[in-house]
């Protein structure tokens, strides 16, 4: 053949070869050439705002008595509840308004917030202690200690908006056969947890509004902040929640349905509630 620039190779039968093969060109990329000078290397920015505890003091002098029993039987319920004990509640509407200033300033406010819809509505509020919650509403006054609120569990699946029973449209494809695996699972009653991950199954913009109607909301909303935020609906189907995570930039990244009786995300862990009954102890010391 005539030469036109190329290496031809021969090689001998079952060796392998290789034609036209050029190592990369060195000196160039980011990072290659020293910066002109003026001028600075920019890097991508890392996640920001994650919440997390701080050490926070009330700005008192000597704490009303009631505050500090409060606060003690608050502590004293962390260490009961984190080795398996029952959830115990503490009322907060008989408080003289000085204690209650100093409960609220010392307990403040933590990384999960709900919303129980009905009669009544409640508002649940996490403390910066884990396991410690405030519930307000009406008639509701009071502190929870507890790995989720007793409200949150009976509560959930009281049909907010109710399922319906719309037959599969058009673009609806994959949504049917999900509905039936998410039904069969909570009929079946108390189990390991059940997820189906949205994120990796295929799926249409009509199987997610569907399914979205056929398995309806339930009474419950949770947010929960971290890195970005999980947010967590509970449906109409019994033991089934809707859990979507966002990352800092509030782009949806995985989403969700998992059949449980409380996502974990949501919990306080025990060792959890221990470390909430120390701190909040070193508090009680530091304001008496």
């Amino acid at each position: 053949p005539p030469d036109n620039g190329t290496r031809h190779t021969m090689a001998p039968k079952g060796e392998r070869t290789m034609q036209n093969f050029h190592l990369p060109p060195t000196g160039y990329g980011p990072g290659s050439q020293a910066p002109e000078e003026g001028e600075d290397l920019e890097y991508m920015s890392m996640p920001q705002d994650m919440r997390t505890y701080s050490h926070h003091l009330p700005e008192v002098e000597g704490a009303p008595q009631a505050a500090l029993d409060l606060l003690t039987s608050v502590a004293q319920a962390c260490d009961r509840i984190a080795t398996g004990g029952p959830a115990e509640t503490f009322d907060l509407s008989a408080l003289p308004p000085e204690a209650r200033k100093v409960v609220d300033e010392t307990l403040g406010e933590g990384e999960v917030a709900m919303k129980i819809r009905g009669i009544p509505a409640v508002r649940v509020q996490e403390s910066v202690f884990a396991g410690v919650w405030c519930l307000s509403g009406a008639g509701v006054d009071r502190v929870e200690v507890a790995q989720v609120p007793q409200d949150a569990l009976s509560r959930a699946f009281e049909p907010y908006r109710p399922a319906t029973s719309d037959p599969a449209g058009a673009g609806v494809v994959n949504a049917p056969a999900l509905l039936n695996e998410l039904t069969a699972k909570s009929r079946a009653g108390p189990a390991p947890l059940h997820v189906v991950n949205l994120t990796l199954l295929p799926h249409t913009e009509e199987d997610l509004a569907w399914l979205s109607a056929r398995l309806g909301e339930g009474s419950v909303d949770i947010l929960s902040r971290g890195y970005g935020n999980c947010r967590i609906t509970a449906t109409a189907l019994p033991r089934t929640w809707h859990v979507q995570f966002y990352n800092s930039t509030d782009q949806l990244i995985l989403d969700t349905y998992e059949v449980t009786e409380m996502p974990e995300v949501a919990l306080a862990a025990r060792e959890d509630l221990t470390d909430s009954g120390e701190r909040l102890r070193e508090v009680i010391e530091a304001i008496r």
